[in-house]
């Protein structure tokens, strides 16, 4: 790979955006390389949680501007680019069954902004900065942020805040609920690898279907989640993972997860 790095160590993905000379900006040799990556991730057993980082002092600075005006696509060819060439793995990125996780430093602009968004959980540094700026090239939203960024903040927020193409702070972006944690400098990795190490220890269909029930939640009527919610608790229930938990508990052992505490 020319632009990303992705290892898998102990059932933790990391995927690292690595143009830092171009401050992590997506360009068509990353986009490829994405698409390719991440549509092998569902397929990957061995994977229990995913980081998404960037290489350098950023994290994504969007789209590459520097090629966006090259070539001449009519709406149709791009529509066809755009649904295919990018939403399709954002899209899966979205639907994996695991915890992704965004460890931010530097800033998260654009399309690095919309791409932190698919992370069930978004951690930053203090230098770290949020701005949907497509308003100022002219353009939309675009890699699902439409779908991720009301169901944090609300619609009125996501409207200002794609109106406005305004930066975020890292403390009011966790103040809105898009980060989770503010980190101190050079420790958002280290954070974020302790929550994936973590749930690579839990049990692995408990999360899948805790996830998907509360994505599925806001779409959803209280007569489908409570099927959800009696389905997935009755394959839980099944699992080893479970037998085991139990086993442990009347033997007054420790569970064998246990949620990391801060970082000192």
């Amino acid at each position: 790979m020319e632009t990303i790095q992705y290892e898998v160590r102990a059932g933790v993905g990391t995927l690292t955006l690595n143009r830092p000379h171009r401050k992590n900006a997506i360009d068509a040799v990353m986009r490829e390389e994405l698409k390719e990556v991440v549509a092998s991730m569902p397929r990957q057993r061995d994977l229990r949680a995913l980081i998404i980082t960037g290489a350098g002092a950023t994290f994504c600075a969007g789209g590459d501007i520097s090629v966006m005006g090259a070539g001449t696509l009519s709406p149709e060819d791009g529509r066809h680019r755009m649904r295919h060439d990018y939403l399709s793995w954002i899209e899966t990125l979205l639907r994996l069954e695991i915890p992704v996780i965004s460890a931010v430093e530097g800033a998260a602009y654009g399309a690095g902004f919309s791409l932190a968004l698919t992370a069930d959980i978004i951690l930053a540094a203090p230098s770290s900065r949020f701005c949907l700026s497509f308003m100022k090239l002219g353009l939309i939203p675009d890699c699902a942020a439409f779908y991720t960024l009301p169901r944090v903040v609300g619609l009125q927020r996501a409207k200002e805040l794609a109106f406005s193409a305004r930066e975020l702070s890292a403390q009011e972006a966790r103040d809105l609920g898009i980060v989770l944690e503010v980190l101190p400098e050079g420790r958002v990795l280290e954070r974020a690898q302790q929550m994936a190490d973590c749930f690579a220890q839990a049990a692995p269909a408990a999360l899948a279907m805790t996830k998907r029930a509360f994505n599925a939640s806001l779409n959803s009527s209280l007569e489908v989640m409570m099927d959800i919610e009696a389905d997935g608790q009755a394959v839980a229930r099944t699992s080893q993972w479970h037998t085991d938990a139990v086993q442990r508990f009347l033997n007054k052992k420790p569970s064998a997860f246990k949620w990391p505490s801060a970082l000192d």
